[in-house]
């Protein structure tokens, strides 16, 4: 579709998409798609447009304007906004981008997940990847392809995935990141043995404070919560298929005791190991 809207260039092009029940409930989904030339002058304030928006700067700039912060963006920048939110962006110069409104019921958790590690604004040294993809799903509406919303939303994921492994040497939440994963991995491999907090600060080098609240930043959990769930994820599991002893089980997710593994797990799975592995839960 061709833009009438005043200060887009007449050679800007859109498409609009009303996605289905199925993928209303599973998938990330495109609303509207487009390449637009913004000529100087234009400016647009939204109180609130039902989605999130991401844009690729390719040429010229804008200065945008959210959650009370303004600034500048340049070509080569990416810029991801949840447009739920007041926002406004305009230029004085013009500029190009590429753009996406999408949602979805994971979108929002996408968005926070990104935006905490890279802000609103950000550049990556290889943006192919992501623009790969955000060609591709233009080409799926300008082509009157037949519109796989599997596959639209791959896409989207394959674009958010590429944002979520860029690790910018100067922002250092994604250091903190890093040793979020790492911790993860030394837990999953570990989780048998008597790990304790004061060991994993240990070797993220931070103090146990400082440790257990970035870890819940990045995670959710605080270390003890993770490595606690961590077990009972096996233990489930080997309740269902296995016949060994809940005692057993107990010692072999690393539990210190039979009456501290029954109080944990029924705490988390509100019954108790035997209960469970009768149950048809599994």
């Amino acid at each position: 579709m061709k833009s009438f809207e005043e200060y887009v260039s007449p050679e800007s092009d859109y498409f609009i998409y009303s996605p289905s029940r199925m993928a209303l409930d599973m998938f990330l989904y495109p609303l509207q798609c487009g390449f637009f030339s913004y000529l100087p002058g234009y400016s647009l304030t939204r109180e609130s447009f039902d989605s999130f928006l991401l844009m690729y700067i390719q040429k010229g700039g804008l200065s945008l304007t959210f959650e009370g912060t303004a600034q500048c963006v340049t070509a080569g920048h990416f810029v991801l906004l949840d447009c739920y939110k007041l926002h406004s962006y305009s230029t004085t110069t013009g500029w190009e981008c590429i753009w996406c409104h999408f949602d979805s019921i994971t979108a929002r958790s996408y968005y926070n997940s990104i935006v905490s590690r890279l802000g609103n604004v950000f550049s990556m040294p290889d943006t192919y990847p992501v623009l790969k993809k955000l060609t591709a799903i233009l080409k799926i509406f300008d082509s009157s392809a037949l519109v796989q919303e599997p596959l639209l939303s791959k896409y989207l994921t394959d674009i958010f995935t590429e944002f979520l492994l860029y690790t910018p040497m100067n922002v250092h939440s994604r250091d903190y990141a890093v040793m979020a994963e790492e911790t993860i991995t030394y837990i999953n491999e570990h989780f048998r043995e008597d790990i304790t907090v004061e060991e994993l600060a240990y070797r993220a080098g931070l103090s146990q404070y400082h440790f257990i609240r970035i870890f819940k930043k990045e995670t959710g959990f605080t270390p003890h919560e993770y490595l606690v769930n961590t077990r009972i994820a096996t233990a489930r599991y080997l309740l269902k298929n296995s016949r060994l002893p809940v005692k057993d089980i107990c010692y072999a997710t690393g539990f210190s005791s039979e009456s501290v593994f029954c109080g944990a797990f029924k705490r988390r799975q509100g019954m108790t190991p035997n209960q469970y592995r009768s149950s048809e839960q599994g």
